[in-house]
C-alpha cells in the first residue's frame, strides 16, 4: 500500500493498526497521550524523554512546550487525524526529507512503549509498519479529509455507528464536533489545536459552513460517491 520515496510537498494518508486488531488506547488517559505524542513528537529535535520534561514543568495537562526545549522546527504538517480504539488516521505533508517516515516511527515505538509500561506488555503493539497512499489530486484531498475526520469518526457515534450517524446526519454532527481525538473540530471553528497545520487544506475548505456542507452531502452518497472518488486513495478498515 505504501509508495514511495515521498518528496518535500507530498501529502500522505497514513494508518497504524492494533497487532490482530487489538486495541491500542483503553482509556482517556491513553487517548490525550496520542495527543501530546502528535503535538511534542513532531519536532526535529527530540528530547532523550519529552514525557518528563513536559511533568517537570506541569504541562502534561497542556499543549505546551517545556521551556528548555529549543523552538519547534517541524518534520511534517499534520493536516488532519482521528483516533480510534485499535487504530489511527493520519492526512500529512512532508515538509523535511524523511519527516514523515521519521514521525511515524516516533509515534509508533512511543506509543508502543506508554502501552507496555502501563499495561506490563512487550514488543510493538502495532500490526507492522505504518500504511500509506499519496494523495494525487485536490479532489481526493476533499474526500479524503471527510473520510479521515468525519467517517471515522462517525463510525465512534454511540447511537448505532455510521448507520446510526447517516440516519441522523445533524444530531451526529453535534456529537463528532465535540469529539476530542479527531482535527473535525478544528475545521469547523470549536477548536484552535496547535497539533495541526491546516495548510491547503485551510484553502480547501475556507468556511466551516463550507466543509460541513461537503462533508454531509460525502456521508449521504458513501457508498456510490467517496469510495468512488476515493478509489485506491483511501486504506480501508479491514
Amino acid at each position: 500500500m505504501r509508495k514511495e520515496p515521498y518528496t518535500v510537498g507530498s501529502i500522505v494518508h497514513a494508518i497504524k493498526r492494533g497487532a490482530r486488531g487489538l486495541e491500542i488506547v483503553l482509556d482517556g488517559g491513553d487517548r490525550w497521550r496520542f495527543l501530546l505524542m502528535l503535538r511534542h513528537l513532531n519536532d526535529v529535535y527530540q528530547s532523550k524523554n519529552w514525557f518528563r520534561d513536559i511533568w517537570k514543568e506541569d504541562l502534561v495537562e497542556t499543549m505546551e512546550r517545556p521551556s528548555f526545549w529549543p523552538e519547534q522546527e517541524k518534520l511534517v504538517h499534520i493536516l488532519a487525524f482521528t483516533l480510534l480504539d485499535n487504530h489511527f488516521h493520519l492526512l500529512l505533508k512532508e515538509i523535511k526529507d524523511g519527516g514523515i517516515t521519521e514521525f511515524m516511527h516516533r509515534l509508533g515505538t512511543s506509543m508502543s512503549k506508554q502501552f507496555n509500561d502501563r499495561y506490563d506488555g512487550k514488543g510493538s503493539i502495532f500490526q507492522g509498519p505504518f500504511r500509506s497512499v499519496t494523495v494525487e489530486s485536490d479532489k481526493q484531498l476533499r474526500y479524503l479529509a471527510v473520510y479521515i475526520m468525519v467517517k471515522n469518526t462517525f463510525e465512534m457515534y454511540p447511537d448505532g455507528g455510521l448507520s446510526g450517524a447517516l440516519t441522523d446526519f445533524e444530531k451526529a454532527w453535534q456529537w463528532a464536533v465535540e469529539y476530542p481525538y479527531s482535527s473535525l473540530g478544528d475545521y469547523v471553528g470549536t477548536r484552535n489545536s496547535p497539533i495541526l497545520d491546516k495548510d491547503i487544506l485551510g484553502e480547501v475548505f475556507t468556511t466551516p459552513e463550507q466543509f460541513k456542507d461537503f462533508a454531509k452531502d460525502s456521508m449521504e452518497h458513501y457508498q456510490e460517491k467517496m469510495k468512488t472518488n476515493l478509489k485506491d486513495m483511501i486504506l480501508e478498515d479491514h
